[in-house]
Parts: structure tokens; C-alpha cells; sequence
């Protein structure tokens, strides 16, 4: 059942988009110099405000520059701000949800009340005020300011799930048998929360490249950087929307909306995969189908 499931339409088609978004993060400077023939940053003073051609794929922006190239370089710094906040926040939320939901007592309460304090702030507000004060920073520290500050939501539900976890009789049996707390969480917890954590880094990294996205369209990020965000800021001050400039900053629009739905993919087949509930309702549908297949087959023989 777990092959079907990961064999399904949904993973397929969202680990192909995300792979494609990942090729294009990796290659994307030799891609823009060696096929393209383009840099993100020239000026091509007589194709300024050009649309969609022959010599420049993707048009031009007001200053004469690439927009392909702009999109593929961008892809790069998007995606590592995404990466960072989804791998610290993630790490965070794992770190304090499971030592909260196996210490207990005060250490639980401290915890608690730390994660409460995260969970009432402002994050975005705060995330914007924090990276003004870093004025020009880059994709990766505001990677980390966003890690810093968007650990909390999944820290609850990684805490309720590591106490459901502590009452079972198989985490009983390795505490009489003397098992460290450590080895407890690490063997025993943690394969059981891959699930989670697994949706957990994707809504995550998600989160990220649309906070990056956000922070850069109001001029928080550096300006010397290129990414999706920035692209669509300087198409927002360019008025490329009045002046009917759609290629300028639609396909950054799109790559992040594409991004976003390749994810939110890939967490629809994991949540199939690691919930039980999805896990047997598909087996019943999978059945239902057999058995109509079955009876159609029969009723053809009979016939």
C-alpha cells in the first residue's frame, strides 16, 4: 500500500517540480553564463522594457536586464532562505517539543511557557523590525531570523505527540530496562514522529521563501541581492503592472506559487503515508475499486 501511495500522481508530480526547482538553485549560474549567454545584473541599454524575444526569453526589465536570468539566479537565493528557516526552525520546534513531551515536570512547564512566549509574538512584525535593524542583509540571515522566530507552531503538536508517545507500553519496557533518556528519544520517539517533521520542514520551507518574498518586496533585503522577492519589489516600483510589463513580474509570481504547490504536494503524500486514519481509508477505497473491477470483469465473462 505505501508503494502505491508513494507512486501516486501527487508525489510524482510534486517531487518532479521540486526537483526542477532545485536543479535550477544548483546550475542556475552556469545555466544564465554558459546557455544564456545572460547575467542577471548587465544592463542592456537597447532592449530596455523589451517583452519576450528571440535574444532575451523572458523580456527585459526597465534597466535593460534579463529576466530569465534574474528568475534563475533568483531561484537560488529564494530557496536558501526557505532551506535555512525550515532546517533551525524545524530543528528548534524537534529539540524543545520532544525534550518538553519526555522530561516533564519543570522542565516541561519552562519549555511550555518559552514556546507560549514565541507563540503570542507578532513573528512577522518582529522578523521585519529585526531584519530593518540588519539593513542589506542576505538571504541567509534572514533565513535565520525567520528560523529564530517560526519554530513555535510545530513545537506544540510535536510536545503532544511525544506524551502520547511516553504513555506507550513499548517506551515503558525500554525505561525498566534502563534505557537513557537520550537513546529513549532518539530510538524510540523520533521514528515516530518522522511525519510530522517531515510536513513540519516542508510548511516550513514554504513559509520561509514566501517570508524572504515579503521581506524583499518591502525593501528589508540587500538590494545588490537577486531574487523572486526583489524582482517582484523593483516590478512593483517600476510600475511594471501600469505599464502592461506582465513579463516582469509574473514568472517570478509563478515560480514561488509553483514552489508552493510542489510542496504542499509532496506533504499531502506524506501525510497519506505516516496518518493512519489516511492510510486506512485509502486501503478501503483501494478494495472498493478491486472489487467493482472484479465484478465488471465477471459480469463481462458472463456475458
Amino acid at each position: 500500500m505505501t508503494e502505491r501511495l508513494l507512486a501516486g500522481w501527487k508525489v510524482r508530480l510534486g517531487l518532479a517540480v521540486f526537483a526542477f526547482f532545485c536543479v535550477l538553485a544548483l546550475a542556475g549560474p552556469w545555466m544564465t553564463s554558459a546557455l544564456l549567454h545572460q547575467s542577471p545584473t548587465t544592463l542592456d541599454l537597447n532592449a530596455v522594457s523589451s517583452p519576450p524575444g528571440a535574444k532575451h526569453l523572458l523580456g527585459t526589465t526597465a534597466s535593460g536586464q534579463d529576466v530569465l536570468a534574474q528568475v534563475v539566479t533568483g531561484a537560488r537565493e529564494s530557496m536558501l532562505a526557505g532551506l535555512v528557516a525550515s532546517v533551525l526552525g524545524t530543528f528548534i520546534a524537534v529539540v524543545v517539543g520532544v525534550t518538553a513531551g519526555l522530561a516533564g515536570g519543570i522542565v516541561d512547564s519552562a519549555l511550555t511557557g518559552l514556546t507560549n512566549v514565541f507563540l503570542t509574538m507578532p513573528s512577522f512584525a518582529l522578523i521585519f523590525v529585526i531584519s530593518g535593524y540588519t539593513q542589506g542583509a542576505g538571504p541567509l540571515t534572514i533565513g535565520v531570523i525567520i528560523g529564530v522566530f517560526g519554530w513555535a507552531g510545530g513545537t506544540r503538536a510535536l510536545r503532544s505527540q511525544t506524551m502520547s508517545l511516553r504513555g506507550r507500553d513499548f517506551v515503558h519496557a525500554m525505561r525498566m530496562l534502563g534505557e537513557s533518556r537520550w537513546r529513549l528519544a532518539m530510538v524510540e520517539v523520533l521514528p515516530h514522529l518522522i511525519g510530522w517533521i517531515s510536513a513540519m520542514f516542508l510548511t516550513g520551507f514554504v513559509g520561509g521563501v514566501l517570508a524572504e518574498s515579503g521581506l524583499a518586496f518591502l525593501g528589508v533585503s540587500s538590494s545588490s541581492t537577486v531574487s523572486w522577492g526583489v524582482m517582484i519589489s523593483e516590478a512593483q516600483q517600476g510600475n511594471a503592472l501600469i505599464s502592461g510589463m506582465w513579463w516582469w513580474f509574473a514568472p517570478p509570481g509563478l515560480c514561488i506559487a509553483l514552489l508552493g504547490a510542489s510542496v504542499a504536494l509532496i506533504n499531502f503524500a506524506v501525510d497519506e503515508v505516516s496518518n493512519p486514519r489516511l492510510r486506512n481509508a485509502n486501503r478501503v477505497l483501494v478494495k472498493r475499486a478491486r472489487n467493482a473491477q472484479r465484478a465488471r470483469t465477471k459480469e463481462a465473462s458472463h456475458a
